[in-house]
């Protein structure tokens, strides 16, 4: 298959560049329209008891407040003569605005909520009905200071919004350092700048491909903003990764004196099969994503698996096209120091420290093995949030309301946990039931449409509560001094959820608190699926790749090892603050599906590297050597490409550090950092140690498995080289 496709590259080369061309050019007209099409939101599962709260709210009450207008009085208190009347003229042109709904201000209805806790501040909250046009006519009319009053923009909708365009803006940050250093990087690595040119090029026709993919799906079916992240990171790595093999490989094959056109069907043979394997397992890691209902992370596995398949697509035609055109000329602008030397793969460091590795492989694997295991733990004391404004900077605006509410308003309603009945009640039912839930420990006040609750005591009623009731539902905010995404608002929400309703009726329970709680279940539910089918996946491909079953298991235990490692250290950082005062984040609890997220790709770039390496190893094996020689010659063959393979994805994600929105910060540093590690410390040495120990067990397989990988594995090799680089061991 792979000669053929060698084949058909060398003879149709120009018909498959201009093809390229006229594809590119269409998917960059179509990608860019992605931007207007992707959702900032996406965290929860539609099916969820929250979720469900949540549409019957929008479905029977017209929708729960995702709007606060913060208002500060700039002299004395917000009931001060001036302010009031600043604070009512307010209210009433909200009122009118036809981009929102349900308005409730503090000075229409002095609930107390609504009130700081030192009476400088106090809130006017509304239903935002205008989509995000309306949101920015909405800020543009009501921000800024008005008089004695200065009103600033926050919620829910505000926060989308302020994280979708922080995120556009960092990610033309991250790609303006990581291409240049990128560029810089591989003319070092390639010592030439024609060669370093083509891994961008591949990366290109993988970001373009994917964002016109991101925009078609964009228009049938919900996909998260941050999936451009992962497109850019990815697309820009992959192409380094694939065609860094595949022009080490060619420009190995040029040196050894092949004819341009034998050196590109030679490399497709060799490179284009192990790019073909490594990318399966790359697609599988992050195809578990699919199983889970958020479409956050849904929309992850529709960017990386699309990002792969173009990419390989690139790497596998459109690069061999470029090398046929360019043959020795692929050495061009070569570096002064670079002339000296042959454009080859080969690595007497890599060869020697595997020599190393395999003559004493418990002195040198196990304090690797022993730091690695120091690294994971904190993963033991690991909790779990979901993200809110504190995602972004300080002087965010949606992250001054959001603040000035955590610190001066205890009880607002923006923390309250929604309960919803599904069918109607009577007065005296509503009233029983709201008296329980107010008894409940960590409940400061109950909101029901039979007045306001609190220690079970009647405490008042406003005109607002007939909005609470219709004739087949009831609304009861459930108002909580705890943070609300904390474990003592979960807390609450279980105790809720555990109380009686009026009878005839059921309950649906929702909000903040609600949705992460539920978020939790869902993912910890599906969680043992996803990795049970990485796991068996990734045991397939690498079975038919190396014909062993030892080979799968041991990648796999040290993929576990390595991020398990890097997870701890995300917690030290992001969780207990390590690095906040550097990158200017807030330490909070770790969002779940992020930790999923990066578990999925970095374990996916892992077996990336895993095939590269074994690849050369099985290659030199099957030519006839021992474990011990074709290991070192697989290292000292491959140690170079995947090292900087990984320095340069590294770069490239580690770009993300500079977002202002600290999630994005957790995905670049946590990949890259599993990339580093898997790169050097699983590659380097307890690879090497790990075969060693293995012996010739590590290409073991029983009988049938054996006739199974003889039919449908992998069994190609290199035909013989006239000389070969080998390492003593």
């Amino acid at each position: 298959m792979f000669t053929s496709l060698g084949r058909f590259a060398v003879g149709h080369a120009r018909g498959i560049l201009a093809g390229t061309l006229l594809v590119l050019v269409a998917a960059g007209a179509l990608g860019f329209t992605a931007f207007g099409k992707l959702k900032s939101q996406g965290f929860s599962d539609p099916a969820a008891e929250s979720s469900q709260a949540a549409d019957l709210v929008n479905a029977r009450f017209g929708g729960a407040a995702d709007l606060v207008f913060l208002v500060a009085a700039h002299e004395g208190t917000v009931d001060g003569p001036a302010v009031s009347s600043a604070g009512t003229q307010l209210t009433d042109r909200l009122a009118a605005d036809p981009d929102l709904a349900g308005v409730t201000s503090y000075w229409r209805t002095a609930v107390p909520p609504l009130r700081s806790d030192d009476g400088r501040y106090a809130l006017v909250v509304a239903r935002l009905t205008g989509g995000e046009t309306g949101l920015e006519r909405v800020a543009e009319r009501y921000g800024g200071d008005r008089g004695p009053i200065s009103v600033t923009v926050g919620g829910g909708a505000a926060a989308g919004r302020d994280i979708g365009g922080q995120v556009g803006a960092d990610l033309a940050l991250a790609e303006s350092i990581a291409v240049p250093v990128v560029l810089v990087l591989l003319v070092l690595a390639f010592g030439s700048a024609v060669a370093a040119l083509l891994p961008l090029a591949v990366g290109g026709i993988a970001i373009l491909g994917t964002f016109a993919e991101l925009a078609i799906l964009g228009s049938v079916t919900d996909v998260s903003v941050f999936a451009i992240n992962l497109t850019t990171a990815l697309g820009l790595a992959l192409g380094i990764d694939y065609a860094l093999l595949m022009v080490s490989r060619f420009r190995e094959e040029l040196a050894a004196g092949a004819p341009t056109r034998d050196a590109v069907v030679r490399t497709v043979e060799t490179a284009g099969r192990t790019i073909l394997f490594s990318a399966a397992t790359v697609a599988v890691a992050l195809s578990a994503l699919l199983l889970f209902p958020m479409y956050f992370l849904r929309s992850f596995a529709y960017a990386g698996i699309g990002v792969i398949i173009i990419a390989v697509a690139g790497a596998l035609l459109a690069l061999p096209a470029l090398l046929v055109v360019l043959g020795s000329r692929v050495n061009a602008g070569r570096l002064p120091w670079a002339r000296r030397r042959s454009p080859g793969t080969f690595s007497p460091f890599w060869g020697k420290l595997a020599a190393t590795a395999l003559r004493r492989p418990v002195l040198t694997a196990a304090p690797v093995i022993v730091l690695l295991l120091i690294a994971a733990a904190p993963l033991l004391r690991v909790e779990f949030g979901s993200p809110d404004d504190r995602v972004l900077p300080e002087s965010a605006p949606t992250r001054v309301v959001g603040d000035t509410l955590r610190a001066h308003f205890p009880a607002d309603n923006s923390r309250a946990i929604e309960v919803v009945t599904t069918g109607g009640a009577a007065w005296s039912e509503v009233d029983g039931y709201a008296r329980r839930l107010s008894r409940l420990p960590g409940v400061a006040a109950v909101n029901s449409s039979a007045g306001t609750y609190a220690n079970g005591q009647f405490i008042g009623a406003s005109p607002a509560d007939a909005a609470l009731a219709r004739p087949d539902a009831q609304r009861l905010n459930v108002i909580t001094r705890a943070e609300a995404r904390s474990a003592a608002a979960q807390d609450v929400v279980t105790a809720v959820r555990a109380t009686a309703p009026p009878d005839g009726t059921g309950t649906l329970v929702g909000g903040g608190a609600a949705q992460l709680l539920d978020s939790k279940d869902t993912i910890g539910e599906r969680l043992p699926f996803a990795a049970a089918l990485i796991a068996l996946t990734t045991f397939v491909l690498l079975f038919l790749f190396t014909g062993g079953v030892f080979q799968p298991l041991r990648a796999l235990l040290f993929n576990v090892l390595s991020l398990s490692a890097t997870l701890g250290v995300m917690v030290l950082i992001f969780q207990d603050g390590g690095l906040s005062s550097v990158l200017g984040f807030t330490p909070m609890p770790l969002d779940m599906s992020m930790l999923v997220l990066l578990f999925c790709i970095a374990f996916g770039l892992s077996m990336d590297y895993e095939v590269f390496v074994l690849s050369r190893i099985k290659e030199t094996r099957e030519l006839g050597a021992n474990t011990r020689d074709a290991v070192v010659h697989g290292l000292s063959h491959t140690g170079r490409i995947v090292s900087a393979a990984a320095a340069l994805m590294a770069v490239s994600v580690f770009a993300f550090a500079t977002s202002g929105v600290s999630f994005i910060q957790l995905f670049g540093l946590g990949t890259g950092l599993a990339i580093l590690i898997d790169a050097t410390l699983i590659r380097g040495i307890l690879v090497p140690a790990g075969m060693r120990l293995l012996g010739d067990r590590a290409w073991w397989a029983p009988g049938p498995l054996r006739r199974l990988h003889d039919r449908f594995g992998l069994s190609e090799t290199d035909p013989p080289r006239p000389e070969a680089e080998r390492v003593p061991v």
